[in-house]
């Protein structure tokens, strides 16, 4: 008896593990048709991300898909700052480590900007590098 009560909290373990990963696996399900209207996108546990032509689309993932969706276009942000721990590095020459990764976007607008937050320093600055290029491509069409 005393062996089954030692066992019961492995047990309980073993079947939270299983429901969060299956909760898991319903969001990444959830993503990847979310996903297919967008040319480029980005899951990760804290946002969801698209790019279609110059639009950016981004919110929360869920099991039922995302959620608090929010779209703005490239042809309205002035620069994209990329952040860790809320100081501003640059994006070609990265840290190895941090807590709080996000791309902030800065507005024409004043006091206007969307921060979207990663999980790897890596995948952030790759989405960095790309969105620059980006912004630099459309910021050149515009002024010819």
């Amino acid at each position: 008896m005393e062996r089954g009560l030692l066992w019961l909290p492995l047990l309980f373990a073993f079947f939270w593990l299983a429901w969060q990963g299956s909760k898991e696996y319903q969001k990444i399900e959830a993503y990847r048709t979310w996903a297919e209207q967008f040319e480029r996108a980005k899951y990760d546990i804290y946002a969801v991300l698209g790019q279609k032509g110059d639009n950016i689309t981004w919110g929360k993932p869920t099991p039922k898909g995302p959620i608090k969706l929010e779209t703005f276009s490239l042809l309205d942000v002035q620069k994209i700052v990329f952040l860790v721990d809320d100081k501003q590095v640059e994006i070609e020459k990265p840290p190895e480590k941090g807590r709080v990764i996000e791309l902030k976007f800065v507005f024409s607008e004043p006091d206007k900007t969307v921060r979207l937050p990663f999980t790897e320093i890596p995948l952030a600055a790759e989405w960095g590098k790309f969105l620059q290029g980006e912004l630099q491509r459309l910021q050149s069409e515009q002024n010819h």
